[in-house]
């Protein structure tokens, strides 16, 4: 795992060298083992490095044997031992045990269509030396990220958009109409990042770079299509088959494996599978906040030593410049924050943790998924009633039953953007300043996505949509991010190109039944896991953040920040205030959308009045 930062331009290789050291050493947390760099008349590009296979042989960049084509790569291909058969067969001379060598042969062999063959994260560059040619590519998931720039006659590109502050072609100046769609999905849900002119390689793309021309196209789309003739039993047997391969594959390394474990089935099914010396927990102080006891419960089970924390509320208020600032843009999850002390705590024994992320998306989970005894009885009642009930209730403020009125009466793409939804587009005008209603609205952004699955069950349409906003954009970029900040390699083999193959053709009945969320896939875990674990519901990192704010102290503390002379810039303060204090009170909850206002406040403080 490691970080990679590059630009193309016209300034001396002398002038290259400096500004291609300085943007690596942003990002040195991705990579505190070494660094490499390579540099010509028209490019620079570095590398961080963290070691985890052929640990003295996999410094970057990487050459053929002609010495006419290099590579950086970030991530890990997973059926590299298999490609590098065949490649060795057609002649091909390795120099290292690398994985990363595969990838530059596998060019040479397939030109572009090497993405096609890789089971793998990842994000790399290939400079072709005779051509001039750039090609570059991003995992068909978005477990690794890769951000790009053209600014003043330079492409620029990097892991981390921290990185481009240091290269003095990059102007760094806030990207106006992100604000008003990150309101309601809580993350930066747009291709242009909050930095104007940043913008993201989508999962499953790719790119060439030639005479000053970008090309992108799309390698790999997610394709729904259920498989009919196969029984539930059979389809169990199938993914505990291919789960095992995938967990067996995610355990390559030359450095220890651990495993992040929560107490419900997706991190537990991965730890049972993996069977490492560790396993590593979080927590809260306060009850229901904390799945340490049922963590360490399993991993006395499985004979498996569990390493824990308890974080308490300082710690995680003043963490949050610092996870504001790793995340490069805003980000209002709150479970980024114990993934941050997680990783921090797991550094400390292991390199490399796998995790149970992905598989609601793979296999189902999600609550909204799921359509109950309750909701087919509500169903019954005329479809105009319940739609006009819906569209009422999804422009009001939260209440008890908003979820169930909505959800039953709306087709998911006029409501589903994802787990969370904050910010209505009718609230976002009382909040926002006239400046920041520009930006596109919520049903803009995912009118395309729902576009491509028009003809599909509600269950696969807003699993279709969480692969490509919630999961790239929301789940995996935290999980890239805090993990990275203290240099962990973190795996999830539920995100698996073998997996997915088989999970894109399971019918939607079998992952919702029975009132039951990934229903088959906690059938297939219950065969190696206890009863409790393979049935417990969905827990994911529950924060008490919109407790905490009816303190005085955390209370004190939101509203200073909240009347700060810059914020007016962006939001009606009055408004600000009274969504604090009707909390605080008890007359609303509004955690969620305080939590989204003030992380944003303090990512602004970070990138824009501390300058970092």
């Amino acid at each position: 795992m490691c970080g990679i930062v590059g630009f193309v331009n016209k300034q001396s290789k002398k002038e290259k060298q400096k500004i291609i050291k300085d943007m690596a050493d942003r990002i040195i947390h991705r990579g505190p083992d070494s660094d490499g760099y390579y540099c010509d008349e028209d490019v620079a590009i570095g590398f961080r490095r963290l070691s985890i296979i052929d640990l003295s042989g996999g410094t970057q960049p990487i050459y053929n044997e002609e010495e006419d084509k290099l590579i950086f790569f970030n991530g890990e291909v997973y059926n590299f031992l298999e490609l590098r058969k065949d490649l060795e067969k057609d002649g091909h001379k390795f120099r290292t045990n690398t994985d990363t060598e595969i990838i530059l042969h596998g060019y040479e062999k397939y030109g572009e269509n090497v993405v096609d063959h890789l089971r793998g994260m990842y994000c790399f560059v290939i400079w072709d030396l005779k051509e001039r040619k750039m090609f570059g590519a991003r995992d068909i998931f978005g477990i690794k990220p890769l951000y790009y720039a053209n600014m003043n006659d330079t492409f620029i590109f990097g892991s981390e958009i921290k990185s481009f502050l240091a290269n003095p072609n990059f102007k760094k100046e806030l990207n106006e109409e992100a604000l008003r769609p990150y309101l309601t999905f809580q993350f930066s849900s747009l291709n242009e990042t909050f930095f104007k002119g940043v913008y993201k390689l989508k999962p499953g793309h790719c790119f060439t770079y030639k005479d000053g021309k970008l090309d992108i196209r799309q390698y790999y789309d997610i394709n729904f299509n259920d498989d009919l003739d196969t029984s539930m039993d059979e389809f169990s047997k199938k993914i505990q088959e291919v789960m095992k391969d995938s967990v067996e594959h995610h355990r390559i390394s030359d450095v220890k494996v651990g495993s992040f474990l929560s107490g419900g089935v997706d991190s537990s099914y991965i730890a049972k599978l993996l069977m490492p010396n560790n396993t590593f927990s979080v927590g809260f102080e306060r009850e229901h906040f904390s799945e340490i006891d049922q963590a360490k419960e399993l991993s006395d089970l499985l004979k498996i030593e569990n390493i824990n924390k308890t974080i308490t509320p300082d710690e995680y208020f003043d963490s949050l410049e610092k996870i504001m600032y790793y995340s490069d843009e805003p980000h209002a999850n709150p479970s980024n924050v114990p993934l941050y002390f997680l990783s921090e705590m797991t550094r400390k024994h292991v390199t490399v943790a796998l995790s149970g992320e992905g598989a609601d998306e793979v296999f189902g989970g999600n609550d909204t998924y799921m359509v109950t005894d309750k909701d087919k009885k509500y169903r019954k009642l005329p479809a105009f009633l319940r739609h006009a009930i819906g569209k009422w209730a999804l422009e009001r403020p939260w209440f008890h039953g908003r979820k169930f009125l909505v959800k039953n009466g709306l087709a998911p793409e006029e409501y589903y953007v994802g787990p969370a939804f904050i910010f209505g587009e009718g609230e976002k005008d009382k909040v926002l300043q006239e400046k920041y209603l520009k930006g596109k609205t919520w049903k803009e952004i995912i009118a395309p996505i729902y576009e491509k699955v028009k003809d599909k069950d509600d269950i696969t349409k807003m699993k279709y949509c969480d692969f490509h906003l919630w999961l790239p954009e929301d789940l995996l970029l935290k999980a890239d991010k805090m993990t990275m900040a203290h240099s962990i390699e973190l795996r999830v083999p539920f995100l698996d190109k073998e997996v997915m193959n088989l999970a894109q053709t399971i019918p939607s009945n079998m992952e919702s039944r029975d009132n039951t969320t990934k229903y088959i896939l906690r059938k297939t875990a219950n065969e190696v896991l206890p009863d409790e674990w393979a049935t417990r519901p969905k827990w994911g990192f529950p924060v008490p953040f919109h407790y905490w704010i009816r303190e005085d102290k955390y209370y004190n503390k939101v509203k200073e920040l909240f009347n700060e002379d810059f914020v007016s810039e962006f939001f009606k303060v009055d408004y600000l205030n009274k969504l604090l204090d009707d909390h605080k009170n008890e007359k609303k909850q509004n955690g969620r959308k305080i939590y989204v206002i003030y992380t944003f406040l303090i990512w602004y403080k970070v990138y824009f009045i501390n300058e970092v």
